[in-house]
């Protein structure tokens, strides 16, 4: 996910966080963690610099969009993180599903009782209806598993002329089961994702389901204004006792889009009226985040995440052809300075990979320069190999200060060795949905991704897998346009090994190969970093999003 899908693996920062214990002060819940237990009733506010990208749970493919469905939609699996580690659980499922013919069929069995927003019951055809909507190019920009994965998927278009997916069966009310054309283990792992969720067909309105969305957990949308706000109500048909990852604890969630990053920080630091019963969804500004990381009057409403994943730039490879340019830029990158401008150390180490620590696979290297701060002398001699061209590229960034902050970085960076940059800050709400159009004319974009679950087989395919460039023209996450037949031939193959160890070795390979293809500049292995005020108990740190998670949520009075 970028910022996204930030399903993001566990790290051992990543538990410590989750048991309360930060070198930072970073807090597992801090001033919600209250022994007298949560408090019913009350307003939580959102502060958010931007709109979600998406909230059409067959859409979002971003963290904080799948956070906040959460509080509107259930999956068939989700995760449950009140213990010291995540653990995956049946959530509209009974349990985590079972799989049979060497895990090319999974099969699970829906909770009785799940209800939706009208009172009408949850059944195996809502969520099979929901999972092949996704397939339609209108419902566009989601995860790519459910086509990847499902028999006859990769031809599939879409229930809306009345065609169904006939890999996905209904025995029954209650039961669905998945035919999937290559043994997945872990299955049940993306099933937890909200596109794996119930949508009733007649209340589908297509592209605009993003403001109608259909609710089956706790909260549901009284209203939406793209925008400008968003507010959720309680769900009177959502039941304790069918739900065992969420509460329904506050009365009403009201997120307002539209903030400066660094007025939003100012805001929550001073907890002050409304700031006490509000958190932020995106992280602290990078100007601001230094400073609040070591102020120790925030430390017990401070939630510094762990999100193994990569924030990098890329590099289009069709535009920037020369494979000595490309690799020129590698080491002209000051990555001081750009991780200067996401706030320095307390965001995240220095990266020399794609896939981060954490992260089943991950493999130790540097094909580039030895510092962060770059090697111009070699990256000058490889421009002169390449002729010395004086290039004019275009590079998008979101259109926030931090963002602006990172695009100087790399303005001056490349300007050291002849290649000119023009910088395109685009709207932070549609960011990752223009960029995922194949349409889009950027030489260089800022991008971040964090595994969809623990497994370099949620990064590596997802982003480098040339073949999906034409398959997924609305929803590419191939932003390099890296076409590689060696890359795409090795996903392949990594995808049938049954031998965990083994295919993580090769995935360490594969990265390295990556790598050297020079699309890509990896900068940063992040932590997010966000706040809440003193009002607010019950947040959870989401090791799996890395994001504040509102399951538990409560405002005190």
């Amino acid at each position: 996910m970028m910022r996204r899908t930030r399903t993001a693996a566990l790290t051992a920062t990543a538990m410590a966080l989750a048991m309360g214990a930060t070198a930072c002060g970073g807090s597992s819940g801090g001033s919600g963690n209250s022994s007298s237990g949560p408090v019913k009733g009350g307003t939580l506010t959102i502060l958010n610099k931007a709109d979600y990208d998406h909230l059409d749970p067959q859409r979002t493919y971003t963290t904080e969009g799948s956070s906040m469905d959460q509080e509107i939609v259930r999956s068939l699996t989700g995760w449950d993180e009140t213990g010291t580690t995540p653990k995956l659980v049946g959530d509209l499922a009974t349990d985590t599903g079972t799989s049979s013919k060497k895990a090319t069929v999974w099969t699970f069995h829906l909770r009785h009782g799940v209800q939706f927003q009208d009172g009408t019951e949850v059944t195996a055809q809502d969520v099979k209806y929901g999972v092949e909507r996704g397939f339609s190019p209108d419902i566009n920009g989601g995860p790519p598993y459910a086509s990847q994965w499902l028999v006859g998927g990769a031809g599939y278009k879409g229930p809306y002329k009345g065609k169904e997916l006939s890999s996905i069966s209904t025995p029954d009310k209650y039961t669905i089961v998945f035919h999937l054309n290559t043994p997945v283990a872990d299955f049940n792992e993306t099933t937890a994702m909200p596109a794996w969720s119930a949508v009733p067909k007649s209340k589908d309105t297509g592209a605009t389901y993003d403001t109608h969305i259909w609710s089956d957990g706790p909260y549901m949308i009284r209203s939406y204004t793209k925008n400008k706000e968003l507010v959720l109500v309680k769900n009177p048909h959502w039941s304790q006792s069918t739900d065992p990852i969420r509460q329904q604890n506050v009365d009403e969630m009201d997120v307002r889009f539209g903030q400066d990053e660094a007025a939003i920080d100012q805001q929550l630091k001073s907890d002050s009226g409304a700031a006490q019963t509000a958190l932020q969804q995106w992280p602290i500004a990078g100007s601001d985040l230094s400073q609040i990381a070591n102020d120790p009057t925030v430390r017990s409403r401070y939630y510094k995440i762990a999100a193994p994943g990569i924030n990098y730039l890329t590099i289009n490879v069709n535009r920037v052809k020369d494979l000595r340019v490309r690799q020129a830029i590698e080491y002209a990158i000051d990555k001081t300075t750009a991780r200067g401008a996401f706030g320095g150390a307390a965001y995240g180490d220095y990266a020399d990979t794609m896939l981060s620590p954490g992260i089943g696979g991950y493999k130790k290297f540097s094909l580039y320069s030895s510092t962060p701060a770059g090697d111009l002398t070699k990256a000058k001699a490889l421009m002169a190999q390449a002729g010395n061209p004086t290039p004019t590229m275009s590079l998008a960034v979101e259109n926030t200060t931090t963002q602006e902050h990172f695009a100087d970085a790399i303005k001056s960076s490349l300007g050291r060795i002849g290649i000119k940059v023009n910088v395109t800050p685009l709207d932070a709400a549609n960011y990752f949905s223009t960029l995922d159009n194949t349409k889009n004319q950027y030489d260089m974009a800022w991008m971040d991704w964090i595994a969809d679950w623990p497994n370099a087989s949620t990064v590596l395919p997802v982003l480098f897998d040339g073949r999906q460039i034409k398959k997924l023209p609305l929803s590419n996450q191939d932003i390099s346009y890296l076409d590689d037949p060696k890359v795409n031939a090795q996903i392949d193959r990594l995808a049938k090994m049954t031998d965990i160890a083994e295919r993580n070795a090769g995935y360490g390979a594969l990265d390295e190969q990556i790598v050297k293809d020079a699309s890509v500049v990896p900068l940063m292995y992040m932590n997010f970093s966000e706040m809440s005020g003193s009002k607010v108990g019950g947040v959870i740190p989401d090791t799996i999003l890395a994001e504040p998670s509102l399951v538990h949520v409560y405002v005190r009075k």
